[in-house]
């Protein structure tokens, strides 16, 4: 090794190590999530975590032995709200060394909306039929104020001002002043109440059922594979297969951050997390911090769209369509690695343009030996996808995979966990269920909101009136109100709200159900680095030290693939390797189309996601002047648009550019030599 890298290594190292001291400090600035008491008495510190692993075993508990719906929602939410009175402080700049007495009694309270409603369950259901009194009124009030105020602490304002905003709406919708599209019947205290409350279409709704079922599993599946060292696994395999490639260190950060991604289910958290090992190392071989930055954002946000978890919002997908998580699975697999493509070919380009290098092989590991220490531990993911595609319930898919975790990991000493290990896994995922499980409940306020009202009636005729009959006038529109709406939410209520409110609108032009719901779902998830408010780019550029809004356009440049694709699904279905033809929009099963379709439109789509990129970084081998790079921008939209004609003048386009700038940098390279 020369003395040049080993003074990279060491640099890189010590940076490393610099950066990882701030990433707590910038994960709390954007992600609200992360800003958690810091208890200095041990009994206090015992007592929470008691808790914790209690309501962690209580998910694992109902997996095989249900209870009724309401009264297990309710729980779910109850005891995760009671946590979150005594983990997350009051206000930002508050002591978070103890835990003041009123949250204590906001514990109570919490676990007393619970209670309340498995006290009277057998009245309301059977005696009241749902008619609530006077008592069930005021519990209700109680729970909906105390949901407010759990999910202010934990996601910030946005989400809890948005379902004030619904929550008024009933109020005030039948007052003459209000437009007549928005106009209603009156709606007193027990209608509204009553609907969030006592039944499954508010604040225990299907947003609720999902937490429970899948979500919390699946995020305890995490915190079991983060013990186990799966993380330090994929940082290991990324390093290893592309670290010394050109721009490896940025490439490096795209393939692990995806895959954490797709596990974790928290960009922000993604981001923080693997950006505080990669953005350092990004900077460190010659990429700017705010491209630096925008690299492990646009990753880190692009691995909720990529199979087999999607952080976890492909199982939310399945119970609200109906359809098989296979079939989702499957077709969520070409758009994402197409995404990803798009990142990495811009990655590339950059690093051609600046001349970047990667890290010495020298100082990396070798694949060979990270799998033979570490490449057990991907051994419960196979067995995951096995199990689901085989059809086994998702809960007790999650359920087998965690117990195959534990028992994989056992395989060797450095991956074994011991049984604090393992109580302390239970403990860190009920703690990261908490932010799922308020915004989940805060969705509920709006879904029980739009259900009694039928505001998503409202919302669908809107966007089809403004969209005028055209299709992609409306796709237009259905893409800024997902934007709009997923602003500053994680990516599984972004998800809910957007299929909720704008998914319905793309059933009127006979767009199937799965197709409209990824649509939504991926503009709902590209809220997180769109700006204004693009949470996982500023968290970015915290880590970085770069200008967040910079950053923030930086990976809406690099994610621009993942802007274009929905609409290539919507006009091609067969994309998603599922064939529509014929299909009812309800229908919940696809045939396949043809393996000839299938190839043809992968290889003109990949052709054409590298001619993009290569216009947007304006490189090719050597660098493109604007007039090239508008042709070659031309040339590869017609090899992403499915039809036969259009991809025939692309390709020339796009490969004859390809090859003239081959030829071009050989002369310049004869040249200099």
């Amino acid at each position: 090794m020369t003395k040049d890298n080993r003074d990279l290594n060491i640099e890189s190292i010590s940076e490393h190590a610099e950066d990882k001291s701030k990433s707590q400090e910038v994960l709390e600035k954007y992600d609200t999530d992360a800003k958690v008491r810091k208890l200095k008495n041990r009994k206090l510190v015992f007592i929470i975590a008691a808790i914790a692993i209690a309501y962690s075993l209580y998910h694992l508990y109902v997996t095989f032995n249900p209870l009724p719906a309401l009264q297990a929602r309710s729980i779910h939410v109850a005891v995760g709200m009671g946590l979150i009175f005594l983990v997350y402080p009051t206000f930002k700049k508050q002591d978070r060394s103890k835990i003041p007495f009123y949250d204590w009694i906001l514990f109570l309270f919490s676990l007393g909306t619970a209670g309340y409603l498995i006290y009277e369950y057998n009245d309301i259901v059977t005696t009241r039929g749902g008619i609530p009194n006077t008592m069930d009124i005021v519990f209700a009030i109680l729970t909906v104020v105390l949901v407010l105020e759990a999910a202010r602490r934990v996601t910030g304002l946005i989400l809890p001002v948005l379902a004030l905003v619904f929550l008024a709406y009933p109020f005030v919708s039948h007052f003459l002043w209000m437009p007549d599209m928005l106009m209603t019947r009156p709606f007193d205290l027990g209608d509204i109440f009553g609907q969030l409350y006592l039944k499954t279409e508010g604040l225990y709704s299907t947003a609720i059922s999902a937490s429970l079922q899948f979500i919390f599993l699946f995020i305890l599946f995490g915190a079991f594979l983060a013990k186990s060292g799966m993380g330090q696994l994929f940082n290991d395999l990324a390093m290893a297969l592309a670290g010394s490639k050109q721009g490896g260190p940025a490439k490096v950060a795209v393939i692990s951050s995806g895959f954490m991604g797709s596990i974790n289910g928290s960009a922000i958290a993604n981001v923080v997390g693997t950006g505080s090992f990669t953005i350092p190392l990004m900077k460190k071989i010659g990429y700017h911090k705010n491209f630096s930055g925008a690299v492990e954002a646009s990753a880190s946000v692009g691995g909720q769209i990529l199979p087999p978890i999607m952080g976890a919002s492909a199982f939310i997908m399945a119970e609200t369509t109906g359809i098989a998580y296979g079939t989702i699975a499957l077709a969520a697999l070409l758009p994402a690695v197409l995404y990803f493509l798009g990142v990495i070919m811009q990655v590339h380009f950059r690093a051609g343009k600046e001349n970047l290098r990667g890290i010495p092989k020298a100082d990396l590991p070798r694949t060979k030996e990270v799998l033979k220490e570490k490449g057990h531990l991907l051994l419960p993911i196979v067995g995951l996808v096995f199990m689901l595609y085989t059809g086994l319930p998702i809960a007790y898919a999650a359920f087998y995979t965690i117990v195959l975790t534990v028992v994989v990991a056992a395989f060797r000493k450095s991956t074994r966990m011991n049984f604090k290990d393992i109580l302390e896994a239970l403990e860190d995922g009920a703690r990261q269920s908490l932010s799922v499980m308020i915004a989940c409940a805060v969705v509920g306020i709006i879904i029980g909101v739009v259900s009694l009202t039928s505001f998503g009636t409202v919302m669908t005729s809107a966007i089809t009136s403004f969209g005028a009959g055209s299709l992609f006038f409306t796709l237009f529109l259905t893409m800024i109100a997902s934007i709009v709406l997923g602003m500053g939410l994680p990516s599984i209520p972004a998800y809910i709200i957007t299929a909720t409110m704008t998914a319905p609108a793309l059933a009127e032009f006979g767009i199937p159900v799965l197709v409209a719901h990824l649509f939504v779902f991926y503009f709902g998830i590209f809220a997180n680095i769109t700006p204004p408010v693009a949470l996982a780019a500023f968290a970015g550029a915290g880590v970085s030290g770069g200008d967040p809004m910079r950053t923030g356009f930086n990976a809406l440049r690099l994610s621009i693939a993942g802007f274009i694709i929905p609409y290539l699904f919507v006009y091609n279905p067969a994309m998603l390797m599922i064939d529509t033809t014929g299909v009812a929009v309800n229908a919940t099963e696809f045939g396949f189309p043809s393996v000839l379709e299938i190839l043809l439109i992968t290889v003109t789509a990949v052709i054409g996601i590298i001619g993009l990129s290569a216009t947007a970084e304006g490189f090719f081998k050597t660098n493109l002047n604007i007039f090239t790079r508008f042709v070659l921008g031309a040339g590869a939209l017609m090899l992403i648009i499915p039809e036969n004609l259009t991809d025939i003048i692309g390709l020339v386009i796009v490969l004859g550019i390809f090859a003239l700038n081959y030829v071009k940098n050989r002369k310049e390279s004869t040249v200099t030599a």
